[in-house]
């Protein structure tokens, strides 16, 4: 257990990081107007998880999921994880479940997003 908590802190670490450096270089690239290095985050560890999904299985390597999925992956982008939820949600058939999960997720999280930048507006300033 202690061994499956490091693979996840040493994999968060690395994706954290992978992002940052990954935002970073494309606003110096870019600029800065836009978050083109967040929507190519997002669709590459999209990539990557699905990839994954299936090489992990089929190689028997689930000891590298807490690693890879969890860790690097969850610390490179949250949104893969949404991804692969949405996936096996259209896996199961559940397209009313998969339509649900999609807007709420979304919807909510920018409804969230908003209503913390003004919770904090509204104490801080």
């Amino acid at each position: 257990m202690t061994f499956t908590f490091f693979q996840v802190a040493l994999g968060g670490a690395l994706g954290a990081t992978l992002r940052y450096a990954t935002v970073i270089s494309a606003a110096r690239i870019l600029g800065a107007g836009f978050p083109v290095g967040t929507i190519f985050i997002n669709i590459l560890g999209s990539f990557i998880m699905g990839f994954l999904v299936v090489a992990l299985d089929e190689r028997n390597w689930l000891n590298l999921y807490p690693f890879l999925m969890v860790g690097l992956l969850g610390g490179f982008t949250t949104f893969s994880a949404f991804s692969l939820d949405t996936y096996m949600l259209y896996e199961q058939g559940n397209i009313v479940g998969l339509m649900l999960y999609v807007t709420i997720s979304v919807l909510f999280s920018i409804m969230a997003l908003f209503g913390g930048i003004w919770l904090g507006r509204y104490l801080i300033i």
